[in-house]
């Protein structure tokens, strides 16, 4: 006969025949942190308004029930209220011939103290060609110099006077000297006689290259760097209209400078400036996008930067009010106009968050950073 059995081992936890395991705990934390973080206040009593700014019985109605109930006009530092008025460009053109031909003698002058009399001459050539219309005028290249900064001088005069030429920089064959080219700015390039005016004989200079890019594509001299124009939308988010305008101009949004973000669900007016950027190109966007217009062009030396403003102008309409009567909106109205209004701040402020992010910053003004990530981090009911 057989001995009986031995009992069976009980069943690991896991294959036990229970419907579902139970839930797990989190384990408790050591330290300050485990302190619970202050449970905010109810979000309804957050919400709701609590105090009036007078005790009139006042009226109601809907705010917003279409965007175009909203319009908004930035408020220049000068006082002027942005509007869009006009779609025309500006005026690019520089100094008229004769004020060009009054300020020559004078010019040369100045030149002639910068580079001395060889190169006043030369220049003095170039012009007097240049006057008589030929069109098929070379280039004319300056005494060497090895002084950078002087170099740089030279450039910057010559943007500053002769806007119609365009200068840059060659080396000599030998690989050491270095001299200024000067050329017509509009004027053909690749012609033979290329080492000076009425010279033939080759130079040393290695003046057969290109002109370089960055010399002859130059900002005009008499405009300002920066394109100023008023930007008007409907219904769409400042960001998202420069990002509209960038993409068909090539540029990214960072390039827009604005004074600041006007409402999505409104229809607004602001100043917008754009670094070295023809007129011509933005307003050959007006037919081609939709709910943006641009216009008002003008050429600043400065670009916007933001809090560049004094404020906002808004016009707002009310629809579907009710009132006791119109005399009562009369009375409400004109108080408002008296005594103002307590501004309201709404959760665009305070994030939508179950801890409002004015929670947080407290923390972290408070140089709690423990509490502050709890907040952010912890589990919380209904999240």
């Amino acid at each position: 006969e057989l001995p009986p059995l031995p009992n069976p081992p009980p069943l690991p936890p896991l294959l036990r025949k229970t419907p579902f395991p139970p839930p797990r705990q989190p384990r408790p934390r050591r330290g300050p942190a485990a302190r619970p973080a202050p449970r905010p206040p109810r979000r309804a009593r957050r919400r709701r308004i609590s105090r009036f700014a007078s005790s009139l019985p006042g009226f109601r109605g809907a705010l917003k029930q279409r965007y175009s109930d909203f319009v908004v006009h930035e408020v220049a530092r000068d006082g002027t209220l942005v509007r869009l008025t006009s779609f025309d460009l500006p005026d690019e053109r520089a100094d008229t011939d004769d004020e060009a031909e009054a300020d020559l003698p004078r010019a040369l002058e100045s030149f002639r103290l910068l580079c001395g009399d060889a190169d006043c001459e030369v220049l003095r050539g170039f012009l007097s060609s240049v006057s008589e219309g030929d069109s098929d005028v070379s280039p004319i290249i300056l005494s060497p110099d090895a002084d950078k900064a002087h170099r740089l001088e030279v450039h910057d005069f010559f943007k500053r006077n002769f806007i119609f030429l365009v200068t840059d920089t060659v080396e000599h064959s030998d690989g050491v000297q270095r001299c200024i080219r000067v050329r017509l700015r509009s004027g053909p390039r690749g012609r033979r006689n290329r080492t000076g005016i009425g010279s033939s004989e080759p130079s040393g200079w290695r003046d057969d290259r290109p002109f370089d890019s960055r010399g002859s594509v130059t900002w005009p001299y008499h405009l300002g760097k920066f394109l100023r124009f008023h930007l008007y939308k409907e219904n769409k988010d400042t960001q998202e209209a420069l990002r509209v305008i960038g993409k068909m101009l090539g540029l990214q949004p960072r390039s827009f400078r604005i004074a600041g973000t006007k409402d999505k669900r409104a229809i607004t007016t602001q100043q917008v400036t754009l670094f070295k950027v023809h007129a011509s190109r933005l307003a050959a966007l007006n037919n081609k996008l939709t709910g943006i217009k641009v216009g008002d062009f003008n050429y600043v030396k400065e670009g916007l930067v933001l809090g560049q403003l004094m404020g906002n102008r808004f016009t707002i309409t009310l629809r579907s009010v009710i009132a006791e009567s119109e005399d009562m909106i009369k009375v409400a109205v004109d108080g408002l106009i008296k005594n103002g209004f307590i501004n309201y701040y709404g959760l665009q402020r305070f994030g939508s968050a179950s801890v409002p992010t004015h929670l947080v910053g407290a923390t972290l003004l408070r140089g709690e950073w423990r509490s502050a990530v709890s907040l952010i981090l912890d589990p919380r009911e209904g999240v």
